[in-house]
Parts: structure tokens; C-alpha cells; sequence
């Protein structure tokens, strides 16, 4: 088939390369333009970007797709379909109804739930056991179209970064099998009792509060692992909890109760297992204490 591309960060690339060496035609690789990223802020391309040229595939970077002239050129592409995989930016009906058999969408849900910007994260925060892939037909609504096809992955003890991966590859590995049974798939609506949305993750949500159960913080540093990463202080320095345990323990909430750096929480504890300074690499906890005595009775805030 003739496709065009559609993504932005790491979740997009495997779904492109899968196509790619499926033997489909990628006809040009849509892409966010390059951002400021770094201490030099230099302007860095996308994941999707640079795989496509690794791939020597075109890649079109435009600010909007609402101009017609960004409309034309996608138009004149003569595509089979489009495949989008986390983009970034909202398809005008014209985009949408300019590949011979629409726009796909690979979306890291099972739909309707977690429709939006964050359903890893939101999935991780709910405690919800299951997660997964849905392909879906675009429409004009927010992740609101018809699916094709959906996979299921139990979310156990994963973290946002390890999740987002998971599911990079089976989005990737389902969207090929889509585009080999299209001819015979029946979409299926959404089902929008069951509905719900996966806002945008908010860099002030990874504050830590300790004053909530443990269970609840330790989902907390799942879903914002590794990025923002959930944050106290100790003794004025913000310092990210990357991975942590509950442990049976009490005490009041935000002090430390013993030489493994063990938190109490509004109810239970949790112990931190790795940790970031801020402007240093992640460590383990064990390799922070021996550079740091943090004495039980010792507050976080």
C-alpha cells in the first residue's frame, strides 16, 4: 500500500519501521518540527524524523494542516492510507478524508477508555490491571472512531517508560495485521457509556503527597517514571522517585522510619529503590545513602 506517516516520539517509530519492512511504500513521513532540547537548546528532530531518514523516507514537518495549501500537498500524495501513531496534531476533515481508505489511528488504549493525550499514565494512576492497543478509523472527534482491531497487556508492576515501549511493538505488530485484513474487517463503535478521557498530564500532579496511602504514591512514581517523575524534597532538594515498594509500616506521614529510607504514608509505607538528584544520573537508594546519612525522623515535604 501507499502510505503516509504520522507520528512524533519513540511510541511512533516501531510502528513505522514495522510497516516499512512489511514492504509497504512510505510516501512521505509526517513529523512535529524540530524543538529546542538540550542545555545548548539546540533544535532536535523527531524520533519519527530521524528514523524516516535513517529509512530515506520524505519527511514533511508543517506547523498546521489547516492551511490549503498543507492540504493539497498531503492530498497530491495519492495515499492508500494514512497511519498515525501519537502526531500531535489535530487532522482537519480534509486530511482525514484524503487517503483512499482514511486515517488509522494506533491509540495506547483499550478504547473508550483513556481517550487523550495520557491513557498509559492515566491507566497506571487508576490501578487498572489490564491495558492495551486499539487501531481505530479516524473521525473528527478525539479518539472517538470506529475500531478495527485491539490487544490486551496486563499492566503489573510497569512503569509509564517500560508500558509505552510494551505497547510501541504491539501497536507496531497489530497495525501490520490490520492492513493485511482490512478488506475483510468490520469496524466496531465505540461503546461511550464506557467512555472516559486521558487529560494531559500536569508537571504539578508529580509532586509527592505523602499524607495519601501507599498504593496510591507508589502508582504515582509508576505513571510519572521516567518522565516528569514524581518529586519530594529532603532537606530543600527536590530529588525524583523513579521506582519504590510498599512495605507493611506506620508512622506519621512524610518521615522517614529507618536506615532503608522507608516513607510513611497516609496508610502503609513505601520504600524508594531508585532515586534522581537533581543534574545527576538515576541511582539506586542503597548508593545514595552511603554519599548521604538520612536519619529516621528525618521530614520530607
Amino acid at each position: 500500500m501507499r502510505i503516509i506517516f504520522m507520528g512524533t516520539p519513540d511510541f511512533a517509530v516501531p510502528t513505522l519501521a514495522a510497516l516499512h519492512e512489511a514492504g509497504h511504500t512510505i510516501v512521505a513521513a509526517y513529523t512535529q518540527p524540530p524543538r529546542p532540547a538540550g542545555r545548548g537548546k539546540k533544535l532536535q528532530p523527531s524520533a519519527v524524523q530521524t528514523e524516516a531518514q535513517i529509512r530515506h523516507i520524505p519527511v514533511h514537518c508543517p506547523v498546521s494542516l489547516k492551511t490549503a495549501e498543507a492540504q493539497a500537498d498531503f492530498a497530491a500524495l495519492e495515499a492508500d492510507v494514512a497511519i498515525v501513531a501519537a502526531y500531535g496534531l489535530i487532522l482537519p476533515q480534509a486530511i482525514l478524508d484524503a487517503p483512499k481508505q482514511g486515517c488509522l489511528n494506533v491509540h495506547a488504549s483499550l478504547l473508550p477508555h483513556w481517550r487523550g493525550a495520557a491513557p498509559i499514565q492515566r491507566s497506571i494512576l487508576a490501578g487498572d490491571p489490564v491495558t492495551g492497543v486499539t487501531i481505530m478509523q479516524m473521525e473528527a472527534g478525539l479518539d472517538t472512531g470506529p475500531m478495527l482491531a485491539t490487544a490486551r497487556t496486563p499492566v503489573d508492576d510497569k512503569t509509564a517508560g517500560e508500558l509505552t515501549a510494551e505497547l510501541a511493538e504491539i501497536g507496531a505488530q497489530l497495525m501490520v495485521g490490520t492492513l493485511i485484513d482490512l478488506p475483510l474487517l468490520h469496524a466496531v463503535p465505540q461503546d461511550e457509556a464506557g467512555a472516559s478521557y486521558a487529560a494531559k498530564i500536569d508537571k504539578i500532579e508529580a509532586r509527592i503527597d505523602f499524607g495519601k496511602e501507599a498504593e496510591t504514591i507508589e502508582r504515582q512514581v509508576r505513571a510519572f517514571a521516567p518522565f516528569p517523575g514524581a518529586w519530594f524534597e529532603l532537606e530543600g532538594e527536590r530529588i525524583k522517585l523513579l521506582k519504590a515498594e510498599v512495605v507493611s509500616a506506620s508512622g506519621d506521614p512524610g518521615f522517614i522510619l529507618d536506615d532503608q529510607f522507608t516513607i510513611a504514608c497516609g496508610a502503609g509505607a513505601i520504600r524508594p529503590t531508585r532515586i534522581q538528584r537533581a543534574g545527576k544520573p538515576a541511582m539506586a537508594v542503597h548508593e545514595f545513602l552511603r554519599g548521604r546519612s538520612v536519619a529516621a525522623g528525618t521530614r520530607l515535604t
